[in-house]
């Protein structure tokens, strides 16, 4: 993947990491392939997130990479991929993991 990630600076770091105790993870579930979780954001915590980790075409957040993820206050075991984000409630972040 080419991609690389886009850290946060000092100052953007210390608003969203006001936010790190609010963010609520779901129970996990599975299928047969992986575990999956939602991970909800609070709302507010959208207004001050950096305008390029969001999509500019749907106005959600693009697909982070774990950098990105983790620097947002997203506290999770390894293993974890953002695959997608709930459009309707776009809080609400998609991941999964390859069960072992």
């Amino acid at each position: 993947m080419s991609q690389k990630p886009r850290y946060l600076t000092d100052a953007e770091r210390e608003k969203v990491l006001e936010f790190q105790d609010s963010i609520h993870y779901s129970p996990r579930y599975s299928d047969d392939a992986y575990e999956y979780r939602h991970v909800m954001l609070p709302k507010q915590m959208l207004k001050i997130i950096p305008s390029d980790y969001f999509n500019s075409e749907t106005g959600t957040l693009r697909i982070l990479l774990e950098d990105e993820w983790r620097g947002l206050g997203i506290t999770q075991s390894l293993g974890w991929v953002h695959y997608e984000t709930h459009a309707p409630e776009p809080h609400i972040l998609l991941f999964k993991r390859q069960k072992n």
